[in-house]
């Protein structure tokens, strides 16, 4: 029989941190890198990558993948079209 590989919840756990606590914070990734959240907000998300390797290389990537993104000429998004987009791949990932 073969040894199951460790959950990831585990490693969540051993940095202190909980599963559901990184799944707050990224599920607010977006709104946070658009400054679209309040001051305390962003102040607790800031604590969270402090003390979260994970989610910190995990917001370095995707503000990368942003700045490359923003350089690109392509036509801006409808703000409603946006907004739907962005709730479809929050259901799809099982966030709503």
């Amino acid at each position: 029989m073969q040894a199951r590989a460790p959950r990831r919840e585990h490693a969540h756990a051993h940095m202190g941190h909980s599963r559901s606590q990184c799944l707050k914070i990224l599920r607010r990734l977006s709104a946070y890198l658009d400054n679209d959240l309040s001051v305390s907000v962003c102040d607790e998300i800031r604590k969270h990558l402090g003390a979260c390797p994970n989610c910190e290389v995990f917001v370095n990537s995707l503000r990368q993948t942003v700045s490359l993104c923003r350089h690109m000429d392509v036509a801006p998004l409808a703000p409603s079209f946006k907004a739907r987009l962005r709730g479809e791949i929050l259901r799809a990932a099982g966030h709503l």
